[in-house]
């Protein structure tokens, strides 16, 4: 599925020698991932097409003249359109071209050089482990170095991830984003720290009976339930009165099993209001859409993605002949699928508009309140 890959502006440079060239600032779910030339880009397109071929998406042209405003304009949206489709493959985002092209730009966007870095990461009780790193270390190597240190077993990586998590006023939290394998933590951090952002340490899926497939590691068990609790408290979930006089009696039986497979209803809470999420859902072969308005945009998105992967692993494994692209266990498997299905989670391109009947749209919009 494609990521959040969006290049709101650009900037006129001048270079060494008195050119002039374009630097696109490159944001990635809302943050500000890298600022890249063209030029930059080109090369690394050059460089994946000789090791892919031409599965790779095309890349906007190279113009010899100097470009009008609309022509500027057109570059920047195909650019945007090129990154979101490159992530598509998943080994592509495997390889070493693409990851290391990424993790080049990042640093220099940052100026930030290779070296030996301490890192803390923030759990769900609120505690810090602190690992030492690489500035360029990748969001999956340090996972690897996460778990490690607190004995989550090498099998299960893949059912948890690294968030960046704001903290607000009065002890206010909320998950921003989930950090990508290609992300670097450290990096991300400076990109966020206008927003007093830390790296946490979360689970990954969103299947409740997945949570049986971690009851025999202590630390993965530890994790959910740490979660479980902090997720009840900050009201991201929501309890009937029966289930939380039952958690409270897991709680004090120090019974964490029963108290991580405890079912909950109700969505997350949020904080702000200014993205925009639109999703289409099937109901008796319509299609209605649903706006949700939310800085964690991007992150519900996520979600949503994750819930389709999920569902589609377990109709593959009903049906052997369907296959899909999944991750599972921190490798990725390849499946295949049928082509008439669709991503129904989206974000609207910049210039796009989408015209839709008042009945379609369920409940009109989703505010924050409603959520």
């Amino acid at each position: 599925m494609k990521m959040h890959f969006c290049i709101p502006v650009s900037q006129q440079r001048l270079d060494p020698l008195g050119g002039r060239y374009v630097l696109y600032s490159v944001y990635l779910d809302g943050y500000l991932f890298c600022r890249v030339r063209y030029s930059q880009l080109r090369r690394w397109n050059e460089q994946l097409r000789r090791v892919f071929g031409n599965c790779l998406p095309p890349f906007p042209p190279k113009y010899y003249l100097a470009m009008t405003t609309s022509m500027a304009d057109e570059r920047r949206d195909q650019l945007e359109q090129y990154l979101q489709n490159v992530t598509v493959d998943p080994n592509m985002l495997r390889s070493d071209i693409f990851i290391d092209f990424l993790k080049f730009v990042q640093l220099d966007t940052f100026s930030i050089t290779t070296k030996t870095a301490s890192l803390d990461i923030f759990l769900p009780d609120g505690r810090n482990i602190p690992v030492e790193i690489l500035t360029s270390d990748t969001a999956e190597r340090v996972l690897e170095v996460v778990s490690h240190r607190i004995g989550l077993s090498q099998e299960l990586l893949g059912y948890f991830s690294l968030f960046l998590i704001r903290f607000c006023k009065e002890g206010k939290q909320s998950v921003m984003k989930k950090l990508v394998d290609f992300e670097l933590p450290y990096v991300s951090l400076r990109s966020a720290e206008a927003e007093n952002c830390r790296v946490g340490l979360r689970k990954w899926y969103m299947d409740p009976s997945l949570d049986s497939v971690l009851m025999d590691c202590p630390a993965a068990l530890q994790l959910i339930y740490m979660q479980a609790v902090q997720d009840i408290e900050k009201e991201w979930a929501k309890l009937t009165q029966a289930q939380r006089q039952k958690l409270q009696a897991f709680q004090k039986e120090d019974n964490q099993t029963k108290g991580t497979l405890l079912d909950t209803d109700g969505p997350q809470r949020t904080l702000n209001q200014n993205l925009e999420l639109r999703f289409q859902f099937s109901e008796e072969n319509h299609w209605p859409w649903f706006v949700i308005y939310t800085k964690q945009a991007f992150l519900l998105s996520s979600c949503l993605k994750k819930m389709i992967s999920e569902k589609m692993v377990k109709l593959a494994a009903e049906n052997p002949e369907m296959q899909i692209e999944v991750p599972e266990q921190g490798n990725r498997k390849k499946h295949r699928v049928q082509q008439s299905q669709k991503d129904v989670s989206r974000f609207l391109p910049r210039k796009s508009k989408i015209e839709m009947a008042n009945v379609d749209c369920v409940f009109g919009t989703i505010e924050e309140e409603d959520l």
